[in-house]
This record gives structure tokens, C-alpha cells and sequence, in this order.
């Protein structure tokens, strides 16, 4: 793994890393929400060994790269080009899980000329998106989440505070029960975390992604529940969107309607999985990416 920090245009600092072979199939893997540049499948010789090379990086406000305020999700764009460019990366696949979803759907729709493939994997609706209950199906807790963000960024602010504190504590106690207690998850997702590989990266994400205050999370949280900056029917190169029908993180129906309106995108429907990828497909998942998907 080797991290490194660059300025963006606007004066940031962004704080980036990469895994697995440098001369290998470069992969952006956008982190979700909250998340960081250490967010990744955690084996960097397995990673070698299929002949990729992910990139992974703090989302402003996360981790080591300073805060954006009022960021976009659009506004991932600018970042994830200024990385490709340091590196001398021309052509790249992208892939988001989660809140990092709509981030790489973003990436895809703004950098058609570079963006060979984007993979979106549990990713959300836009907020606004009519005739859709963006709540149906989702835990309450995740409901609860998403309403401080509603009741806007000072009360987001206060109550994720309080959230990133007890959510470190726990993964210091039990990597497994990164989440918390209350909330209703499939037996799928409770093995996912279990998994030691999982929780390898739960105990180094965790602690890093808050290290500065819980401001990346805040205002991904903000960014989800106002306008993305962008149309998902923009997107005009090949596509996938992965969801889980047992999700209650974000919901199946979520998947469903991101399937049926990201532009030609091939649908992967996990009838026995919920919101986490099990580390042994996740390999798999990335090695099928190196080949067709190159320019």
C-alpha cells in the first residue's frame, strides 16, 4: 500500500492510496458512507496476484483529506480526475458500494472519455426522484440517520458526533458490531461483518475515517438528500448495478430502480445477500473486471 497527499485546485489537501500491483488494471473503488481510503479488500497479495490496481481515497472531510463544505455529489469529479492525472492514469473502471454508489454514477456520467466501466453496488436513489419512496424498506435507523440530515447540517453534526464516538468505541470492542445493536440485519450481513477479513478493515477504516471529526460523513449524508449535481441518464458507457434483495441499508427497490434507469446497465440481482459483499466474491468481483474492461 502506498498513501499519498496532493492540492487540488481549490488549495485541498487530498489524501489517497493504492493496493495491489502498480502495473496492474487501474481500479477507482469509492468508498461508502461513512468510509475511507482504507476501505478495500484487505489482502494486497491476492490483489496483486489477479493484476489490479486499486485506488481508493478520502472523500473530503474523511480521513486525512480536508473538507469540502456544501460538496456535491457531483463534486467527487474534480478529485477522483486530479488522481488519475497525478498518476499518469489515462483509462480507469470505477466502482462504488454503498454511498460510494452515487459517487461512482457520478465519475461515469462526467468523464465518459476516461471511465471505461462503472460498477455501482447497493447504491441509493436520488433523493428527489419522483413517485419513488426513497424510506420503504429501510431501517429505522437508517431512517433516523437520514432525517437529522433532513433537519440540516447542525443537528446532522451533533448527532453523527455522537455516532462516530460510540461507533469506534464498539469497533474496538467487537469489529463485528460496527453498527450497533438496533439494527434488524439479514444473517447474511451479520456474517459479512463477522468475517475476519471484515473486521480486519473495520479496526483500521473506522478510527481513521472520523480522526478528524465525523465532516466527511456529514456531508455525504447532506449530499444524498439534496440535488447530485448531475442525471444519471447521462451516462453513456457500459455499466452495472449490483443490489441485494435482503439490503435494509438501502433496499432492494433502490437497486431495482437504479437498474431500470442507468442507461443499458446489466442488473445483478443477490437474491441471498444483503448490503455486505462476502470478501471471497468481492475477489472475484474485481478479477472480472481486468480484460474486457481495459482501453
Amino acid at each position: 500500500m502506498t498513501t499519498t497527499t496532493l492540492r487540488t485546485k481549490d488549495g485541498r489537501q487530498l489524501c489517497y492510496a493504492q493496493w495491489g500491483d502498480p502495473a496492474g488494471a487501474p481500479i477507482f473503488n469509492l468508498h461508502g458512507t461513512p468510509g475511507c481510503r482504507l476501505n478495500r479488500y484487505p489482502d494486497d497479495e491476492a490483489l496483486a496476484n489477479i493484476g489490479v490496481r486499486v485506488i481508493t481515497y478520502d472523500r473530503p472531510g474523511y480521513g486525512r483529506s480536508d473538507r469540502n463544505p456544501g460538496r456535491r455529489v457531483v463534486d467527487c469529479v474534480p478529485d477522483v480526475e486530479a488522481i488519475a492525472d497525478a498518476e499518469g492514469i489515462d483509462h480507469f473502471v470505477v466502482v462504488g458500494g454503498s454511498g460510494g454508489g452515487p459517487h461512482a454514477l457520478a465519475v461515469a456520467a462526467r468523464l465518459p472519455d476516461r471511465v471505461t466501466f462503472v460498477r455501482c453496488v447497493v447504491g441509493i436513489v436520488p433523493y428527489d426522484t419522483a413517485d419513488f419512496d426513497w424510506f420503504a424498506g429501510m431501517d429505522p435507523e437508517n431512517v433516523k440517520e437520514f432525517g437529522w440530515a433532513l433537519a440540516g447540517e447542525e443537528t446532522l453534526y451533533r448527532e453523527l458526533s455522537k455516532e462516530a464516538t460510540a461507533m469506534v468505541a464498539r469497533v474496538e470492542a467487537d469489529a463485528a458490531s460496527v453498527l450497533g445493536p438496533g439494527w434488524d440485519l439479514a444473517e447474511s450481513d451479520r456474517a459479512v461483518f463477522a468475517h475476519p477479513l471484515v473486521m480486519q478493515v473495520m479496526r483500521e477504516a473506522v478510527p481513521e475515517c472520523v480522526v478528524n471529526g465525523p465532516w466527511g460523513w456529514v456531508d455525504d449524508d447532506l449530499a444524498f438528500t439534496t440535488p447530485w449535481g448531475f442525471d444519471i441518464s447521462e451516462i453513456a458507457i457500459p455499466a452495472e448495478v449490483h443490489y441485494g434483495k435482503q439490503d435494509v441499508l438501502v433496499p432492494a427497490a433502490h437497486g431495482e430502480w437504479l437498474g431500470a434507469h442507468v442507461p443499458a446497465a446489466r442488473v445483478v440481482v443477490n437474491d441471498d445477500e444483503g448490503h455486505g459483499v462476502p470478501p471471497e466474491r468481492m475477489l472475484e468481483l474485481l478479477k472480472s473486471l481486468i480484460g474486457p474492461h481495459e482501453r
